[in-house]
């Protein structure tokens, strides 16, 4: 006859083995499911920066646009000083000046008095004959009285 002790320890091992089977298994599928989410959440992680990586890169791209608009807008400010230095570099009167940029000689005298700012147009007009000199400025004056001359 088999001992009682020993038959009751093979099946409080087997009960025990069998209970324990049954927790761990629950266990792993939980951990199983846990490190599926985990990996989704990683992907969707990733997903995320890059996207944050691209907007930063759009972001900063469009703050160095708006710097360089800035500087652009900041070095063709109007200044009175800078109207009748103008004029003198290129050695105009006011009058020759102002028929160069499409104004009267009073127009100028204001401008450099600070009296009146130029309009949208006469201003790009200043803007652009800081790029010629004397010789181009003298050209232009005398196309523009060739033009006003009669043909006859």
């Amino acid at each position: 006859m088999p001992d009682l002790a020993a038959v009751l320890r093979a099946e409080i091992t087997r009960l025990a083995r069998k209970e324990i089977r049954q927790q761990v298994s629950a266990t792993q599928k939980t951990a199983a499911q846990h490190r599926r989410d985990i990996a989704q959440l990683k992907r969707e992680l990733q997903d995320h920066e890059r996207k944050i990586a691209a907007l930063e890169t759009v972001a900063r791209e469009r703050l160095a646009e708006s710097r360089a608009g800035e500087k652009s807008a900041d070095a063709t400010r109007f200044s009175t000083r800078s109207v009748r230095a103008q004029r003198k570099r290129l050695g105009l009167s006011a009058e020759q000046f102002g028929r160069i940029l499409g104004v009267s000689s009073q127009t100028v005298y204001n401008w450099e008095r600070g009296r009146t700012r130029p309009g949208k147009a006469q201003f790009d007009a200043l803007v652009a004959l800081r790029q010629i000199g004397r010789r181009d400025a003298l050209r232009r004056l005398k196309l523009l009285e060739s033009d006003e001359t009669p043909d006859g």
